[in-house]
């Protein structure tokens, strides 16, 4: 059994979503980890931990990435 063609389209998304350029699976798990801590803080009110906690900056681009970025 080979595969179809609708098979090769799924698995060429997934592989594109996965290893994809500019780290798009590790900027997903960061958006879920902001997501998660977010919603525990609404749980928790955790108006007086933000006072203490020192914000996290955003991840060095890389080499391909700047050469990217429109100027």
């Amino acid at each position: 059994m080979q595969p179809g063609i609708w098979q090769i389209i799924i698995i060429a998304v997934i592989v594109l979503l996965l290893f994809g350029g500019r780290g798009k699976l590790s900027g997903l798990m960061g958006d879920a980890a902001k997501g998660i801590r977010a919603f525990k803080d609404g749980l928790s009110g955790g108006d007086d931990d933000k006072k203490n906690e020192t914000p996290a900056g955003a991840l060095p681009r890389t080499e391909a990435e700047k050469d990217e970025a429109p100027r």
